[in-house]
């Protein structure tokens, strides 16, 4: 009988069968989970930087950049389910010591710098760590939540990820900085609906994973201007936009047949 090879993770992070290790790495993460969720809930207690919060109606303008190289295996926002949210997380960071191409580069290699342990954790799966173009990630969450992606787009100052089957999302995600006088800006831009009919009713029905998904990129924000070695100044704003999104339509296509409805 011959041989049965292994299977390729860049053919399907799906097919990927986890060994000891990563078994041991999700026992670890969920001893982790308390503490970590705990941490992230306390920032609405008690914030370590502030938050101004603006909720917008949204409309076609709100549509993530176009799939220009897209497979079978991307979960785009059309193939979402529910409404679309258009969020920007933007944080101003004075007396910065890296530069925005040198902080976005420290993220790019390592985006577990800003992640809060035990709630989310990103493995580089079949990618160099470079964050180049193709390569692909998956978010790790205890649970059934682990999250594949594969990045769409990268240069000097930002990269974006794209959702792939499987993930709890449709949509894309970028993070971004850029040089000031006084340091940087950083910025994560998602845009986002439930990648599925269970992921609806908790991310916008329930609101939980809304909820979270919220104070995880706030919290990444605040670490990322840690590792850029600077100091938030006048708190992380974040934009919501909402768009109504009603089911069978795509953001390609006719304008007039395909456009999400303005809230």
């Amino acid at each position: 009988m011959a041989p049965v090879e292994p299977p390729d993770p860049a053919l399907g992070t799906s097919a990927w069968i986890p060994g000891p290790r990563q078994v041991i790495r999700e026992a670890m993460m969920l001893t982790r989970l308390p503490r970590g969720v705990a941490g992230v809930l306390w920032r609405c207690v008690r914030p370590d930087a502030a938050v101004h919060v603006i909720d917008e109606a949204g409309d076609h303008r709100d549509l993530p950049p176009a799939l220009t190289d897209g497979t079978p295996r991307d979960q785009p926002l059309e193939q979402g389910y529910g409404p679309a949210l258009h969020r920007e997380f933007r944080v101003h960071v004075v007396g910065a010591q890296r530069s925005a191409a040198d902080l976005v580069d420290a993220l790019a290699r390592d985006m577990n710098r800003a992640v809060v342990p035990g709630v989310a954790r990103f493995d580089y799966v079949a990618a160099s760590g470079a964050m180049t173009v193709g390569e692909e990630l998956v978010v790790r969450m205890p649970g059934p939540w682990d999250g594949p992606v594969r990045v769409l787009h990268r240069d000097a100052t930002s990269f974006r990820l794209g959702t792939l089957v499987g993930h709890l999302e449709a949509g894309q995600i970028e993070f971004a900085a850029r040089d000031l006088d006084d340091g940087l800006e950083f910025a994560i831009t998602t845009w986002a609906r439930a990648g599925d009919p269970v992921a609806d009713l908790l991310y916008s029905r329930l609101g939980l994973a809304k909820q979270i998904q919220y104070l995880l990129w706030v919290e990444f924000c605040v670490r990322a201007a840690a590792v850029a070695g600077g100091r938030v100044t006048g708190g992380v704003t974040v934009r919501t936009r909402t768009v109504a999104w009603p089911d069978g339509v795509t953001a390609a296509g006719n304008p007039s047949e395909n456009s999400p409805e303005t809230v």
